[in-house]
């Protein structure tokens, strides 16, 4: 009798060797980890061979695992293709979507109920994080679209937009200035106290989080000045003078609006990337922009 190899042991076990460990194959095929080691034990007895073998705490690949590898990714492959042939063009498991905070809060929620409409069937995982971690994972086809931060000669970059200080103007006036950031790695981080260090401006770091929500509610408390764009908030300083004659703020460079996609995406993935392409565009075009709020990206939204 011939022998069946399971489609879904397959991605299992690919994902394993992609991800490195079991722990993060977990994120890729979204099963625990007890679940994805039994079903390693049934491919293992199905193909009557170990697959891994231990090296410390590394999974390592034992020479049967190598030669069933590449037969599955061929089998993968060709079983993804059929399914996207028969099925409509639609994506055979979830769009992977990895974001920075600031566009998962002012945004992304506006595309992605646009995508769901449009791909009723097509499940939807939603990554948060820093722009890093993010392309790490999109590096390790963890995720399939990453939208983020950049430098503003990204080759990626679909728009570039000002840093700007932003808090109360009375905050600048102050001798040493009180700053909240966000915890490294941190584009705006490492802007800020940049610019702050080669002005020879004295700060003083009063609040730092990993969370933007902390980071506005710091910002509203008139607790800090922090350095954002004004997709975070329009509560803009003026760096040349303001009304309480305060010394002046440094200048802040550039940051760009990115967007990156994995190597040979599917149809569905490249039509999501390109709708939050467009979003992010018409975001930037805008003159609306308030705390939290994108009005004119509401109302392209209703208008689709």
């Amino acid at each position: 009798m011939p022998v069946n190899l399971q489609t879904e042991l397959l991605r299992s076990f690919a994902a394993i060797v992609d991800s490195g460990s079991m722990l993060k194959a977990t994120e890729r095929v979204f099963v625990t980890q007890s679940a994805l080691s039994l079903q390693m034990k049934r491919l293992e007895d199905t193909v009557q061979s170990p697959l891994f073998h231990r090296d410390g705490r590394r999974l390592v690949l034992t020479p049967a695992g190598e030669l069933l590898l590449a037969y599955t990714r061929d089998m993968l492959a060709l079983n993804d293709k059929a399914v996207s042939a028969l099925s409509g063009d639609e994506l055979p498991g979830p769009a992977r979507v990895g974001t920075v905070q600031d566009f998962a809060e002012t945004l992304l929620s506006g595309v992605l109920a646009r995508f769901a409409h449009r791909h009723p069937e097509t499940q939807l995982h939603v990554r948060v994080g820093g722009s890093a971690e993010l392309l790490d994972l999109l590096a390790t086809d963890r995720l399939d679209v990453v939208l983020g931060m950049g430098a503003a000669d990204d080759s990626a970059a679909i728009e570039t937009a000002p840093m700007k200080w932003l808090g109360h103007p009375a905050l600048a006036g102050r001798d040493v200035l009180p700053l909240a950031v966000l915890e490294r790695p941190c584009r705006f981080r490492d802007a800020a106290l940049a610019a702050l260090d080669q002005a020879g401006h004295p700060y003083r770091i009063v609040l730092e989080t990993p969370s933007l929500s902390v980071l506005r509610a710091a910002l509203d408390a008139d607790l800090a000045v922090t350095c954002r764009t004004r997709i975070f908030s329009d509560r803009e300083i003026d760096t040349e003078v303001d009304r309480y004659g305060a010394p002046l703020l440094p200048s802040l460079p550039q940051v760009a609006y990115t967007r990156h996609i994995g190597r040979d995406p599917h149809p569905t993935v490249e039509r999501l990337s390109t709708m939050m392409e467009g979003a992010v565009r018409d975001l930037c075009r805008s003159d609306e922009v308030e705390v939290g709020v994108q009005p004119s990206v509401n109302r392209m939204y209703q208008a689709s």
